[in-house]
């Protein structure tokens, strides 16, 4: 195989505004399908394409996976089935790659997982956190032991995104509780209806790969639904999440899109050891920073950015700090390889299954809840 002929699932802004433009600008990917059951999103997507008239159009997912001109699915739905979705895939002998959270349901990652198992194909999460130029510089402090035995670290989500909680089914276009009176056919989407903590993998990912470490138990706790700040939205403000790691971490992880928070720098993480601590930045103006037992009096700025100083000029501009890049040319390199990517199914059901298991442990009265380690299916 010397390209791969990839089918885009879900026409939604992700889908149109950052996949449709790097999967026709990288090489190796050839779009010859798209698909989505609103019919109002197609032309959108068509007009995005250098050559539409190559490319098929389907409403029914069903259709595509019977397609043999798909090699692959880019699955960048949002929907509670985006996991059974993704294992369908799969068991139909296409490679996926799938946006985030790679699943809802815990069955449903057993079921990706068994499907790669049996079937060999690629399967990635788009997980692009991991990518970013201060986790790396991170993963490498902790690998050296620059920071100790790590014994604490947390991670948190707060993407102020209430404008997303209600979709027109016929038009697809999304509104917050402002627009209600005015569009009073809008619905809740799934954005709305799922527990924010399922939204974890974004800070689980990159934390799990700089610690080199799996949880293994959870439990979490959150505010009451519906939201105090938008008493129209049915999710709770914020959700939090307790785990400890096989090597005996604790992490402290928490999720959020309807708690007011400035418009930016939505994502924070830290990370403490025996011999040191490293954070992210949380406002513009602030900056990284690193504290080390035996060289420093207090937390001292770092110079750590989003993008990696060794990106290629590809990188640059494809999003998420040019992390973006990173998750297709993992993917294409695994795909064309025949391989599983570096960042392999079991890693990606390891940031996936806590976030699922900390809102059933919050739905169960914040009971501690074992993880499975998939690799023992």
């Amino acid at each position: 195989m010397q390209e791969i002929r990839i089918g885009l699932v879900g026409l939604g802004a992700r889908a149109l505004d950052t996949w449709l433009p790097l999967l026709q600008k990288l090489d190796g990917f050839t779009i010859t399908a798209l698909c989505d059951p609103v019919a109002a999103t197609h032309r959108p997507a068509l007009d995005r394409l250098t050559d539409p008239d190559r490319v098929t159009v389907c409403s029914a997912y069903e259709d595509v996976l019977r397609r043999t001109d798909v090699d692959a699915i880019a699955l960048t739905v949002r929907c509670e089935e985006q996991g059974a979705m993704a294992a369908m895939a799969l068991e139909a002998g296409k490679h996926v790659h799938a946006e985030v959270p790679g699943a809802h349901r815990l069955e449903d990652c057993r079921r990706i997982v068994r499907a790669v198992q049996r079937t060999g194909l690629t399967y990635q999460l788009a997980e692009q956190t991991r990518y970013w130029g201060f986790v790396d510089a991170w993963r490498r402090m902790v690998a050296a032991g620059e920071l100790g035995t790590i014994t604490f670290a947390e991670g948190q989500y707060f993407h102020y995104h209430p404008g997303a909680m209600f979709r027109d089914p016929e038009t697809n276009r999304l509104y917050g509780p402002d627009d209600l009176a005015a569009h009073p056919g809008a619905r809740p989407t799934w954005s709305q209806l799922m527990p924010p903590i399922h939204y974890l993998p974004h800070e689980l990912s990159p934390l799990l790969s700089v610690l080199d470490d799996r949880v293994v138990e959870v439990v979490g706790m959150g505010t009451d639904g519906p939201s105090a700040a938008h008493p129209e939205i049915s999710q709770p403000d914020l959700q939090v999440a307790l785990m400890k790691t096989a090597k005996g971490a604790v992490l402290r992880l928490a999720a959020s899109f309807v708690q007011p928070h400035p418009d930016r720098n939505w994502h924070w993480y830290q990370i403490t050891g025996t011999a040191g601590r490293v954070e992210w930045k949380r406002a513009d103006h602030d900056h990284p920073k690193v504290w080390r037992f035996d060289r420093d009096p207090d937390l001292v700025n770092a110079d750590w950015g989003f993008e990696r100083p060794d990106a290629p000029e590809a990188a640059r501009g494809s999003g998420h700090g040019d992390a973006d890049y990173y998750t297709h040319i993992a993917f294409r390199d695994a795909v064309l390889a025949g391989r599983q990517p570096d960042f392999d199914v079991y890693q990606a059901m390891d940031a996936t299954a806590p976030a699922i298991l900390a809102a059933t442990s919050i739905a169960q009265g914040s009971r501690p809840l074992a993880v499975p380690d998939f690799r023992n299916l």
